[in-house]
């Protein structure tokens, strides 16, 4: 893996013997794997210093040239931004908060909430229906 434009150089050579050289810069921030006849290379934590045209390249037996596919890589400040984004989300969240219980509170104002939560009295008639009730109304 070679860096080719903004600052020309080796980030990784593996050999068919499996032996590796990792650039220092990116010593902690890369793994690589064999995956068949190729490999996969991952980098990790990328800064904006790391922006460059990234090239894998294969050398060719008995010859000078390289056989290669380059990837553009341009890294710009995420961290920043992921911190800015996360303050609106928290801002966010306590606006409607704070709208929530302001409705609440309104709600609860407009309501007699007092009548919801006193006993209620029940409405009962009670009516003497024995004999000797009927038989005094029917002597009068």
């Amino acid at each position: 893996l070679l860096r080719t434009h903004v600052q020309p150089g080796t980030v990784l050579h593996v050999s068919e013997l499996n032996t590796s050289r990792v650039s220092p810069a990116f010593a902690s921030r890369l793994e690589y794997s064999r995956e068949g006849n190729g490999l996969v290379i991952t980098l990790h934590n990328l800064q904006e210093k790391d922006s460059d045209n990234y090239v894998c390249a294969e050398e060719v037996t008995n010859s000078p040239l390289l056989s290669a596919k380059g990837t553009m890589v341009l890294v710009k400040e995420v961290e920043r931004a992921r911190k800015k984004g996360s303050w609106d989300f928290y801002a966010l969240i306590v606006v409607v908060a704070l709208l929530f219980c302001a409705l609440v509170c309104l709600t609860l104002y407009h309501v007699d909430v007092k009548k919801y939560f006193q006993k209620k009295k029940p409405n009962v008639v009670y009516e003497d229906m024995s004999y000797n009730s009927r038989r005094s109304t029917l002597v009068r």
